[in-house]
């Protein structure tokens, strides 16, 4: 058995066995003393406990200390019942009071005690802990939605979420015990009252029928006893009871109760300075005591200059605090390493185009920015970055920049409250204007003022405010660089997103076959031309067909284009219509295959210059036809030939489409209206 818990059932079993066997007056003297020593214990630990809970076991407490007490005070009224002397506590604390023989003032004292015990101390901390166990076991839902969350947020981990609920479990535990608890102490006054009574009367008859006194003789002896022995019993009770109400009107988690008084009520100066006038007026202009308001009076004015003295000098040091640790912040290595971390995405713009962007100022810029990530979102199945916005006063007022990792790659300018036209090709009827280009596609375009805007729509040319108009650029820029702003973690985030669903799949796929940088190589290589990657199942099903074969991730995604042959016919080959193309020279093919060559990092085409010349004046002819004809470039070629043609000649076409015949649908009707030969 462990020693504290022989100890609380020792104290326990005296309690009970006092209240049955008498006891001598030596002893008592031990046990009354105990008694107030583990009343000051209880006070103390009460006051300088920085949250309830550090007393959690307080409703026990204070049910064993009322036991024990009401067993001493047993044990007293027998004494003093039967031989007249209870020992020396009991009468010490009798003679304090009535040592003068004026039991009058000595029972008045007591009753006050009792009154003061009864009607403030208990009565308030009984209203305290019950509203207080009300409200707590109100508010828990509460608490319990919060901790659910931050949990979800991320703001805390498992364990800590657990803490919490087991701490608000702890707090309506102990309060709802404290309600309950709180009726001990108001049950122990009453018995204490009645037990004087008791005492009283009972001693006078027994030192008038026993002891041969007189009633005045027995009334004076056994009143002090009595008036010892419920001071004795009461003084503990009232330190229990205080110990009860600082407990339950406990609120600062922050420092003992010590620290939060003088804190709150003794750090302002011009509060003290108010006090201090105000004692010195009333010693000067009332007959109270001149000498003891002004003391005081100016004891509370030095005491307030002495603050005021204490917050400038602590005020002084917290500026040299914040200051020095500005200057070790700017001296730590780590700001240097802040300062290289890139935005993916940046839009620079001047001064002259901040309304646009401002949502005080009726600018809409910010909200465009969000539909340009969900449209690429929708439209490739890709996690477009967070954009920067900023504003640079080395621009020109209308000009604005695109930058991509921290590199321009595109601007353009705009004119403020004007609007861009642009003729679709079948307007003859001229307007006039300030001739410019579309900064997206390079287009001959208009600015036009908001009074033509009407007549230019009503002519059939495209109208276009600003804010459209960077939107725009700035979704192509994206599109067209979507491929370089695919990380790995974007990639595992992405895996992530369908685990759950396709578990088996991920299984088998990562990081068994492939890892999750060739994965990423992949559907760049889809997103570099323009294919979505929404359909991640259907990818990942196809690479986890092919990876046990090859590994090279140009071949996985000439399987993985095949697969999603639905999506880029759709894309590029619109349905019920006749779509024209140009078609690879089997020749050409041939002349191409002949040219890979295969090493340990994949293969290269080591194609003869002059061919190469060839070939691409030729695919500038046949693009020029389809370009007159008002059609898309398209180059069709076979599967294994594709992704080597669409490598020669991207640096030369931008918007060129090289589609491989395994990745046209069956229902696709073509027309070749050209052949690419030398």
């Amino acid at each position: 058995m462990k020693k504290a818990d022989f100890g609380i059932g020792l104290f326990l079993i005296i309690a009970i066995i006092f209240l049955i066997v008498p006891m001598n007056s030596t002893l008592l003297d031990i046990f009354l003393a105990l008694n107030i020593s583990v009343a000051m214990v209880v006070l103390f630990n009460a006051m300088f406990s920085k949250e309830v809970l550090n007393m959690s076991a307080f409703p026990t407490i204070l049910l064993f200390t009322t036991i024990f007490r009401i067993s001493l005070n047993v044990s007293s009224t027998k004494l003093i019942l039967t031989t007249g002397d209870p020992g020396n506590v009991v009468r010490t604390f009798g003679s304090f009071v009535a040592g003068n023989g004026n039991l009058v003032i000595g029972l008045i004292i007591f009753i006050i005690l009792i009154l003061v015990q009864f009607l403030v101390i208990n009565k308030g901390s009984e209203r305290v802990s019950e509203v207080t166990a009300r409200f707590t076991l109100d508010a828990m839902p509460g608490k319990q939605m919060a901790i659910d969350a931050d949990l979800n947020t991320g703001a805390i981990n498992d364990v800590e979420a657990k803490r919490r609920r087991e701490k608000i479990q702890e707090e309506a535990a102990f309060f709802g015990s404290m309600d309950g608890a709180t009726k001990y102490v108001k049950g122990d006054a009453i018995a204490g009252l009645i037990i004087t009574i008791i005492n009283m009367a009972g001693g006078t008859i027994m030192g008038v029928m026993y002891l041969g006194q007189s009633a005045g003789e027995a009334f004076q002896h056994f009143a002090v006893l009595t008036i010892g022995d419920g001071l004795v019993s009461q003084i503990p009770s009232l330190m229990i009871s205080l110990a009860t109400g600082v407990l339950v009107t406990k609120v600062s988690k922050e420092a003992d109760l010590g620290d939060l008084l003088v804190r709150q009520l003794f750090s302002i100066p011009k509060v003290l300075y108010m006090v201090g006038g105000s004692m010195i007026f009333l010693g000067v202009v009332t007959p109270l005591n001149v000498v003891l308001f002004s003391a005081y009076g100016i004891i509370f004015i030095i005491s307030g200059r002495a603050i005021a003295a204490k917050l400038e000098v602590t005020e002084i040091e917290n500026e040299v605090s914040l200051e020095e640790a500005s200057a070790n912040e700017i001296r730590k290595p780590e700001n240097v390493v802040s300062l290289l971390q890139v935005d993916p995405i940046e839009l620079e713009f001047g001064y002259g185009i901040i309304p646009l962007a401002d949502a005080n100022q009726g600018g809409d810029l910010l909200d465009r920015v969000v539909l340009i990530r969900r449209q690429i979102a929708l439209e490739l199945g890709c996690v477009v970055p967070m954009i920067r916005l900023r504003d640079n006063i080395q621009l020109n007022p209308n000009q604005y920049i695109i930058k991509i990792k921290g590199i321009q790659v595109s601007e353009g300018e705009i004119l403020f409250d004007h609007y861009m036209a642009m003729n679709p090709g079948y307007v003859e009827e001229e307007i006039t204007g300030i001739p410019t280009f579309e900064p997206s596609f390079h287009l001959p375009a208009i600015w036009i003022t908001e009074s033509q805007r009407e007549r230019a729509e009503s002519l059939g040319y495209t109208v276009v405010d600003p804010p459209s108009i960077i939107a725009t650029h700035l979704t192509e820029v994206i599109r067209s660089h979507i491929h370089e702003l695919l990380t790995r973690q974007d990639v595992q985030n992405l895996v992530n997103n369908i685990q759950e669903a396709n578990q088996t799949l991920i299984s088998e796929l990562v990081p068994k076959l492939l890892n999750i940088g060739e994965i990423q190589k992949v559907l760049q290589n889809l997103l570099s031309e323009g294919i979505s990657i929404r359909d991640l199942v259907s990818i990942f099903e196809t690479l986890a067909d092919y990876a046990p074969t090859t590994r090279d991730t140009d071949v996985l995604t000439e399987y993985a284009r095949q697969s999603l042959k639905r999506a880029i016919s759709g894309k590029y080959f619109p349905s019920g219509e006749m779509t024209s193309v140009v078609t690879l020279d089997p020749k050409v093919e041939q002349e191409i295959m002949n040219s890979v060559k295969q090493t340990e990092q994949g293969a290269y085409l080591s194609l003869d210059p002059g061919v190469t010349k060839e070939i691409i004046e030729s695919v500038q002819a046949e693009v020029q036809k389809l370009e007159e004809l008002g059609k898309n470039p398209i180059i069709i070629t076979s599967p294994i030939v594709r992704m080597y043609f669409k490598r020669l000649t991207q640096d030369y076409f931008k918007d060129l489409i090289v589609v491989s015949y395994n990745e046209i649908d069956n229902n696709v009707e073509l027309q070749s209206v050209g052949m690419v030969t030398v």
